[in-house]
């Protein structure tokens, strides 16, 4: 079982390795909104304010920190918000394209349990 968590571990940490240097060296074609839509706005937006930038310089550094297996439990929290948004935006915000979303989701979770000896405090009393 322990091989399922470092698996799901370094698959999460190339999606967003490869996502966020996508960002700035742009190697893949990124699909766009169609123009005027919610999904369009929204991106133009964070994309406009920086805001983005902050968020893929977030996701290079969790992503290194999977990679390495080391500070596990602080990439997670790094990218738990980030994916908690992703989510968010294809339900809210431009619904569809639901497969990236569930597998970085389901790789968040099935990493999560595999450290889930650490997270205890967390909810401790």
């Amino acid at each position: 079982m322990k091989h399922v968590f470092t698996a799901a571990r370094i698959l999460l940490g190339l999606i967003f390795l490869i996502f966020s240097l996508n960002y700035w060296l742009q190697f893949l074609p990124i699909p766009g909104q169609p123009e005027g839509s919610h999904g369009a706005n929204f991106m133009g937006a964070i994309f406009a304010t920086k805001f983005l930038t902050v968020v893929k310089i977030l996701e290079l550094i969790a992503a290194a920190l999977l990679l390495s297996g080391r500070y596990v439990n602080l990439a997670l929290t790094l990218l738990g918000p980030v994916i908690v948004n992703i989510v968010l935006f294809h339900l809210l915000v431009a619904p569809g394209n639901y497969g990236l979303t569930i597998t970085i989701s389901v790789l968040a979770v099935v990493t999560l349990v595999g450290q889930r000896n650490y997270l205890r405090a967390i909810f401790a009393r």
